[in-house]
């Protein structure tokens, strides 16, 4: 049984240590880009590296086992899909981090192993955030269902550029082994133009699908102005330094136990509407938590998150139509011990504006039929409200 694990540093000056590498001489010694194989047959190890870098070979040992660890410490599957420009972005970031404190390491020897596993660490949370955002663009990519096509061409392209950076580091290399100044005046330089670019690339990514951010821009340009907007002007307008995190005025999906404990309660949440989904708002917190049934769809899910963002904006500034403004004056009048009925005149008020807020989004380019917003998997099951039932 065998392994091979190749290392990589940076041209850096390094302070001396007693197992310096072989072929090295006086106080100092340099580590040059250079991958050092070991092999293990047996019992037998064949070392020509000092213990710092055993270290390095022990973190490349142990990375998969320690990726596996760190699943907790990364967002779910459901905020990967939801937020995948940001966690796109999050990831290269994370990464050039991870190679600034291996580049760092060795200057710092007390500090050597606590750096390299927290290289290490973040390593790991890229390497998961990174590829579920990947293959989440990938698919977006793929417009005639080609995921393989896309997938095959991306994979030649980063080959390709892998293939350009080692012959330019090759080049470079005589240049600056002799001024670490100078190397980490150029790492920090192309650490900048690369996260520019990677910045320009998200932003240039046009989602057509609808998740949190997207939806909340959308509506609050719709309540204002009665227009919709197209899905460029949308994610042009996404903030992508924020936003990783759903906010917690929202939970799709939740429980039943959490909107209800009595019959009274779960009376009054169905009153005087049909649709296949419960809401309740917590005033004094702004929180909106939404209970889905069974039989609810993309449509009711982009329904229910609509009437929670609609009754975010009835606590919030700027004109709104007349029905929604007629709500927020009683809103503020009003006693928090009334919400379930203004969750219910508000209900009404998006049986006339939904549809058309639906519509709009349809003729300027959204795909309603899907979306990415979070929800949770819980559903349930109750009568239609007495009122409005169909025999």
């Amino acid at each position: 049984m065998g392994f091979r694990a190749g290392l990589c540093f940076q041209p850096l000056r390094l302070p001396r240590h007693p197992r310096s590498l072989a072929g090295h001489r006086g106080g100092e010694r340099k580590s040059f880009c250079f991958s050092c194989h070991c092999h293990l047959v047996g019992e037998r190890f064949n070392w020509h590296v000092g213990p710092h870098h055993l270290c390095l070979v022990e973190r490349d040992v142990f990375s998969p086992y320690i990726q596996i660890a760190n699943q907790p410490l990364l967002p779910n599957r459901s905020k990967l899909d939801c937020n995948a420009k940001q966690w796109r972005l999050f990831a290269d970031i994370l990464n050039d981090v991870a190679m600034f404190l291996e580049i760092m390491a060795p200057i710092y020897p007390i500090f050597f192993t606590i750096t390299i596993c927290t290289s290490n660490l973040a390593k790991c949370i890229v390497s998961v955030a990174g590829g579920a955002t990947r293959a989440a663009l990938t698919m977006h990519q793929a417009r005639r269902n080609n995921m393989a096509d896309v997938s095959a061409k991306d994979s030649s392209q980063e080959t390709l550029v892998n293939l350009a950076g080692l012959l330019v580091s090759l080049l470079m290399l005589p240049l600056v082994s002799d001024c670490p100044g100078f190397s980490l005046g150029c790492f920090f330089f192309l650490t900048a133009l690369h996260i520019y670019a990677n910045y320009r690339a998200v932003r240039a990514l046009v989602i057509e699908t609808l998740n949190e951010g997207r939806l909340r821009l959308v509506l609050k340009h719709f309540l204002q102005r009665g227009e919709v907007l197209g899905p460029t002007s949308a994610n042009q307008m996404e903030p992508l330094w924020t936003g990783f995190w759903p906010s917690q005025s929202l939970s799709l999906g939740v429980p039943l136990h959490r909107l209800t404990s009595s019959v009274f309660d779960l009376q009054q949440l169905v009153e005087g509407h049909q649709e296949p989904y419960l809401l309740r708002w917590d005033l004094s917190q702004n929180q909106v938590q939404v209970v889905l049934s069974q039989m609810a769809g993309p449509e009711t899910i982009l329904r229910a998150a609509t009437h929670a963002l609609v009754l975010e904006a009835l606590q919030g500034d700027g004109p709104l139509p007349r029905g929604l403004e007629e709500l927020r004056n009683q809103v503020r009048a009003g006693p928090e011990k009334d919400n379930w009925v203004i969750v219910r005149d508000t209900h009404q008020v998006l049986d006339k504006l939904f549809p058309k807020f639906l519509k709009g989004l349809q003729d300027a380019g959204w795909k309603t039929e899907k979306h990415q917003l979070e929800v949770d998997e819980w559903r349930a099951t109750w009568l239609l409200s007495p009122e409005k039932k169909v025999l």
